[in-house]
């Protein structure tokens, strides 16, 4: 077990590991000592730093929620309408999260068990995608590129919750699609048919075929 100061180094690598661990098999199915093995580092300096394995858990939701917070920013424009860029593909919340997150990153598996568990952190992180959803829906209605519907906070919320279904069920869609739909390839294959269906509905007719090397 190598030695590292116990500074901030040390405490963001203990996080990083418990939010790989925890995305990966939940939080109540990690142990401490498991985390801290991960880190290389011993149990109690685990404690020392966090206090418990809920202390632990609590930064870890912070945390996510921060990033996700300033991914926030990033995406939305000085109107507050997310910034939607059909030409790289990014039809949704998640499209335009694959492309900001590095290959690999826990941060999707973490944020399924945030939206579908019941903590302040997860009804956070919730309510401020249905503000980016709706803020979204509302500057492109603005634009004319979109109709508002009759209920704009109904349209907002059924929108989210299929941008949501990608994370929520991102392993069952893989397995019937042979495709990971947050992977670049998914993404290639999801974003039109995403795109066909908001801009016409289910009667659309099929998105063309983007040329060769496109």
């Amino acid at each position: 077990m190598r030695s590292i100061p116990e500074d901030r180094t040390t405490r963001a690598l203990i996080r990083d590991e418990a939010l790989g661990l925890f995305a990966a098999h939940g939080p109540d199915s990690v142990t401490v000592r498991r985390i801290a093995t991960a880190a290389g580092v011993s149990p109690g300096l685990v404690m020392h730093h966090f206090g418990s394995k809920d202390g632990l858990r609590q930064e870890v939701d912070q945390y996510v929620v921060a990033v996700f917070e300033a991914m926030f920013d990033e995406l939305t424009g000085e109107d507050g309408a997310e910034v939607f860029d059909a030409g790289a593909g990014a039809a949704s919340l998640s499209a335009a999260f694959a492309r900001h997150l590095p290959v690999g990153s826990p941060l999707p598996g973490y944020l399924r068990r945030l939206l579908l568990g019941d903590t302040d952190a997860g009804r956070l992180l919730f309510g401020r995608l249905y503000e980016v959803s709706r803020a979204a829906l509302d500057g492109l209605a603005a634009a004319g590129l979109v109709a508002p519907g009759r209920d704009p906070a109904a349209r907002a919320a059924m929108l989210l919750a299929n941008d949501l279904a990608v994370f929520l069920l991102r392993d069952r869609i893989g397995e019937v699609l042979g495709t990971d739909p947050m992977s670049a390839d998914g993404i290639a294959r999801w974003a039109p048919e995403v795109l066909s269906i908001y801009a016409g509905g289910l009667n659309a007719a099929p998105p063309p075929e983007a040329p060769p090397g496109a």
